[in-house]
């Protein structure tokens, strides 16, 4: 993959934000009300309290500060818990695809490519709002590209999976340019009534140009190589789909929603993406002290800090492994190009970086990347 390159990235920020003390304040309501209406079961037993949440938690358990979303009142609503985001006429571009397409719009214009110019869309992400048609025909629609498109799901490794797949189209001759985007409503899926997760996630959407490097316009980063893992873990998951009104008696119980066993996850994913990431760079060649920043999922601060740490062999320098969570909380398959949409233009021709997702499945994508010039 030594004449690949990365060029253009574009982020989509939803307009409305929720800080700790507001999520805190509205999950503590919720807890109150529950508990007040159940006293008499909690006093003989048969129903557990319900304990309250608090910011200096979620940031010592995150490092978490804020989230976008795009629907605030929903969520902090005791009653309702949960985003509400109306449904939209088939005629009209669905939501996920709308917030894909500001992302691509500007990843297109930052990499000076028309529509007519890029052969493919890949809209990879954890959260999809409909089976099909696919969001990624969608978004090329409403763009005006020819080609073809398609999603895919690899969890919070979505976007790193859909690079390596573009990638390699590119390479084989399939598509000259090929744009990839990663719209989460992460949202949606998530348990706001659950004190150790109700916190965790934001919503957002990125894009981003693989292309080959000599067709660059505006520089970028040469894909030196990528490598993919996965191993199969019950740790993270969603059990909600197409099968579930096949089993009435499931609809609406928490496994529908987002759930993981944080411990677990933090004690396994640690190890496994960091052996991975130095044997990534040693097949190359490649010693981690010449890497001069280090892009990861954003799930957690503390996690990001010891995987970093590992690679590394010391503790890293201000700015090494930016951290975005304090703004976007995590934002699944987004996060790493967030953190790396950021955090990449300061560094000069020549610089080596690393581009890493780890999330479900387990999940784990890992891209080498070197800044080159226009």
């Amino acid at each position: 993959m030594s004449h690949l390159a990365l060029t253009g990235t574009g982020l989509c920020v939803p307009e409305q934000s929720v800080s700790n003390e507001e999520l805190v304040a509205s999950f503590n309501e919720y807890v109150r009300r529950f508990n007040a209406e159940n006293a008499d079961a909690i006093a003989a037993g048969t129903v557990a309290a319900l304990m309250p949440s608090s910011v200096e938690f979620i940031f010592k358990a995150s490092g978490i500060k804020n989230r976008y979303v795009v629907d605030k009142k929903g969520v902090l609503d005791p009653e309702i818990m949960c985003p509400r985001i109306p449904e939209r006429p088939n005629h009209q571009v669905s939501v996920l695809a709308e917030m894909a397409v500001a992302a691509a719009q500007e990843a297109m214009e930052r990499a000076g490519r028309s529509a007519g110019e890029i052969d493919a869309v890949i809209v990879g992400a954890s959260n999809m709002q409909r089976a099909y048609p696919a969001m990624a025909v969608e978004v090329q629609q409403v763009l005006g590209i020819d080609g073809f498109g398609f999603d895919m799901n690899v969890a919070c490794s979505s976007a790193t999976f859909a690079l390596q797949a573009a990638a390699d189209m590119v390479a084989a001759g399939h598509a000259r340019a090929i744009l990839v985007c990663n719209p989460e409503i992460c949202s949606g899926h998530l348990n706001f009534r659950d004190r150790d997760s109700h916190f965790i996630f934001g919503d957002v959407a990125t894009a981003f140009i693989v292309e080959r490097r000599e067709d660059a316009r505006r520089g970028g980063w040469e894909i030196l190589s990528t490598r993919l893992l996965t191993k199969f873990s019950n740790n993270i998951r969603n059990n909600f789909g197409f099968l579930n009104r096949t089993a009435p008696e499931g609809i609406g119980k928490p496994d529908k929603l987002f759930v993981q066993e944080g411990r677990k996850v933090f004690k396994e994913v640690v190890p496994m993406v960091s052996e991975m990431i130095l044997a990534h760079l040693a097949d190359n060649g490649i010693e981690a002290s010449a890497l001069k920043r280090i892009w990861l999922h954003q799930a957690n601060q503390g996690m990001n800090d010891l995987i970093a740490r590992r690679v590394l062999g010391r503790d890293p320098e201000p700015g090494e492994a930016p951290n975005i969570l304090d703004e976007f909380a995590n934002t699944s398959s987004a996060g790493s190009v967030v953190a790396f949409h950021r955090h990449n233009e300061d560094l000069k021709a020549g610089d080596l970086g690393l581009l890493c997702s780890f999330g479900a499945g387990y999940s784990a994508g890992s891209v080498i990347l070197k800044k080159f010039a226009a």
